[in-house]
């Protein structure tokens, strides 16, 4: 359980925290004094500081000192009396990760408090690059890996961690690119400063560009005090960057000019700030697309992209699939405190032909969930989530390609749903589900109405898509679904796109 250190002379301060954070798992502990407080730190660090910064020992910027002095890495919010917040704002440029008033709202109380913790992960978890075959054996993040993509991926990491030079993170979304930012930070030159992480695709244009760059009092609705930004906390640290592409051109202009000249200016103020940070950046994006189509700046991909790492996606991966399985019953079994040993032959089977579209991040949560619904040393298949057991049992009902007779249409066997046969669109033959079903009869087959759920999943949409032209935010309406959804039903259905069907992006 992750723990908060509360420094105050305010026991019912103390009260009011623990209460309020025991309802998101978090720990706490008090001290009265700054010296308590840093015995505290010394004897058990904590995940994160609460800091008063009105303590009957010494002020709370001088406290901050010596924490920062003794741990670094150790998030510090800073609780001020409302209109009292220089002391705060001074700690912040320092490096303190935030600052709430008095009296303490528990929403935001709780916000800073879960941020604060995740940053301590970060900056401390460490991140393992090997062949880890072992992984109860040894603490920590792992990338687990022996294909050859990966081991590309290990050399990168080594070769530009040195180096203070901006790193763009390339792959599809749960590919691991924050565990690579926290790789190349850790091994790098400036392991021992801040590291902070942003993710700019969570937050509005005025809202990012005030986490980044602060904002002076006033400078918008709600800008009640000066806020420092993350830039300028991070000063001599490293900042990560996710979801790079979603930065607005405003923001975009304001990074270019961080990155050229090491300056800035806080939302709604005049006073150049200098700040001298390495940027870590990350995309699921085609940026070379975006700046094509005026979207992203050539400029800022030009100084991102001072070297590039992309990750392979999971589908990709081979056997590795077998490593990241063993790799997350281990870890899984000591979170949960379960002892499950192994794989069933069938269930390892139906996890390999899986595509894995949410990759790494899909697979630790299938097997979780697979791991909550066991009850026996071995995963069998039957605790397996619906859309594993459905995308095999599409991948077992999907017909054998018959040969063509020269005109391209099969002389024998029911043709595949796809979206367009000998240059025209066409839907599956309605007769399909019903020769379907008597053949499933016939076979005697023991998942006949998974498969028919899958073989009538991949119709609809096939119908849809071809009424709609191939416009997914139209199919998506009409289907009721996200387009996000769609697209992963797409893919697991293997629906084939042809040349002439224009399909929205």
């Amino acid at each position: 359980m992750p723990r908060l250190l509360s420094i105050d002379d305010d026991r019912s301060v103390h009260h009011l925290v623990r209460i309020a954070l025991e309802g998101i798992g978090v720990e706490v502990s008090s001290a009265l004094t700054a010296g308590e407080g840093v015995e505290a730190i010394e004897a058990s660090p904590p995940d994160a500081v609460l800091l008063d910064v009105m303590l009957p020992d010494m002020s709370g910027l001088d406290a901050f000192k010596l924490i920062r002095a003794r741990d670094p890495h150790l998030p510090v919010i800073i609780a001020t009396a409302a209109g009292s917040s220089d002391t705060a704002i001074e700690a912040m440029k320092l490096g303190a990760f935030d600052y709430l008033t008095k009296p303490i709202d528990v929403a935001t109380l709780e916000r800073h408090v879960s941020n604060a913790i995740e940053s301590r992960r970060l900056a401390n978890v460490p991140v393992g690059m090997d062949n880890l075959t072992k992984p109860e054996d040894r603490g920590g993040d792992a990338f687990v890996g022996r294909c050859p993509a990966m081991q590309e991926v290990f050399k990168s990491i080594g070769r530009v961690a040195p180096q203070d030079v901006p790193v763009l993170v390339r792959g599809e979304s749960g590919t691991g690119k924050e565990l690579v930012a926290r790789a190349i930070f850790q091994h790098g030159a400036r392991n021992k400063a801040p590291f902070l992480a942003v993710n700019c695709a969570a937050l509005s244009e005025t809202l990012l560009e005030s986490e980044l760059f602060g904002h002076e009092k006033g400078a918008f609705t709600g800008a009640h005090d000066r806020r420092i930004g993350k830039f300028e906390q991070c000063d001599g640290g490293t900042i990560f960057l996710d979801e790079v592409g979603d930065m607005s051109p405003t923001v975009q202009s304001k990074v270019l000019r961080l990155l050229q000249q090491q300056t800035f200016e806080r939302v709604g103020g005049n006073t150049t700030i200098k700040a001298n940070v390495r940027i870590i950046s990350a995309t699921n994006r085609d940026l070379e697309v975006m700046c094509e189509a005026g979207e992203f700046r050539n400029d800022l991909f030009y100084r991102l992209n001072g070297y590039t790492i992309t990750l392979p996606p999971l589908r990709d991966r081979g056997d590795d699939r077998v490593m990241m399985l063993q790799h997350f019953l281990a870890q899984l079994n000591r979170e949960l405190g379960r002892d499950v040993h192994g794989v069933a032959p069938d269930a390892m089977q139906k996890l390999l032909a899986y595509d894995w579209p949410g990759n790494v991040r899909e697979m630790q949560s299938v097997v979780k969930q697979a791991m909550l619904h066991c009850s026996g040393p071995v995963l069998m298949a039957s605790a397996l989530p619906a859309e594993i057991l459905q995308s095999s049992a599409i991948k077992a009902a999907a017909p054998t390609p018959s040969p063509t007779n020269g005109n391209g249409n099969g002389n024998g066997g029911e043709p595949e749903a796809t979206w367009r046969e000998n240059g025209s669109h066409r839907a599956p033959d309605g007769n399909a589900f019903s020769g379907f079903i008597a053949k499933g009869l016939s076979d005697s087959r023991g998942d006949l109405y998974a498969a028919s759920l899958a073989f009538m999943e991949k119709e609809l949409l096939t119908r849809v898509l071809t009424h709609t032209g191939g416009n997914q935010s139209e199919a998506s309406r009409i289907l009721g679904i996200t387009r996000g959804s769609l697209r992963n039903k797409i893919r697991t259905n293997g629906i084939v796109i042809g040349p002439d069907v224009h399909v929205e992006s």
